[in-house]
């Protein structure tokens, strides 16, 4: 059956299969360096997502409880910090992307080394550090609420095509930065924006009274899709619409393909312009 799909469907996935040691060795050295010269170490992966969901939630209770919508003050600072989750994973590759190859260079002006495999650690790296928040969640929604929704078993189903949709954007970024850096300073300039732009404090739901080409260009944003869905499962124990989700799935693919293709036609040419 495999062998019967075109191999331009799988071929990202082969490469990083054959790249797996160097995929692992880098990520390994990238949490290391991370927490180099720090006391507590990995345990800032601990702290900073803790920090930030104690700080929302007594932001919330103290000062505008009214904003929570019908939601109690953990639930929504609970909201807020899945957004963030989200929106932080995917704003920090945004940034970092257009610069990795030059972050890379010495490696990358090695002939033998396949910089393909540069957006694949750095992919992996923020998703694990995201991973790290939403544990943080549960135990926090554990303590507050003493359950978590059964729907949460299938987040996996969800964080598999976010990540691919995440490491294709990685690939374009990637590519275009090696180009002009011009690219890191739009996505510093865009990156801001979209935030509000995305359903972290609010959710789509609440945008059903605006103006129809306002709630229109929200809805197209594919992280705030992400986040809506991840509340679904994480909060509010309800599964996505199966039309909506598959269609997610499929955009997601299309841009990791698309990703990956863009980058392979100007692999070699970036050799010489970074």
């Amino acid at each position: 059956m495999l062998a019967s799909i075109p191999p331009v469907y799988v071929a990202p996935f082969e490469r990083a299969w054959r790249n797996r040691e160097l995929i692992r060795a880098v990520v390994r050295r990238e949490f290391i360096s991370r927490f180099r010269g720090s006391a507590l170490g990995p345990l800032w992966a601990v702290l900073s997502p803790l920090f930030m969901l104690l700080t929302y939630t007594a932001l919330f209770s103290i000062t505008v409880p009214q904003l929570s919508a019908g939601l109690g003050v953990a639930d929504y600072a609970s909201s807020i910090f899945i957004g963030l989750i989200v929106f932080n994973l995917f704003s920090e590759l945004a940034y970092r992307a257009p610069m990795l190859l030059h972050e890379h260079v010495n490696f990358v002006k090695k002939s033998i080394f396949p910089s393909e495999t540069i957006a694949w650690t750095a992919t992996i790296r923020a998703f694990t550090y995201g991973g790290v928040g939403f544990a943080v969640y549960i135990v926090f929604r554990l303590l507050t609420a003493g359950t978590i929704p059964l729907t949460i078993v299938l987040t996996p189903f969800l964080i598999a095509p976010f990540f691919l949709f995440t490491i294709g954007v990685v690939w374009f970024l990637m590519a275009l930065g090696a180009f002009t850096r011009d690219v890191a300073h739009i996505m510093a300039s865009v990156v801001p924006v979209l935030m509000f732009a995305t359903p972290i404090f609010y959710r789509l739901d609440q945008i059903a009274a605006m103006s129809g080409s306002v709630a229109l260009w929200l809805r197209l944003n594919i992280v705030g899709d992400y986040i809506e869905m991840l509340r679904g499962l994480a909060l509010d124990g309800t599964i996505p619409n199966v039309f909506g989700y598959f269609a997610l799935v499929a955009i997601s693919y299309a841009v990791f393909l698309g990703g990956y293709q863009f980058f392979m036609r100007y692999k070699s040419v970036i050799v010489d312009v970074i």
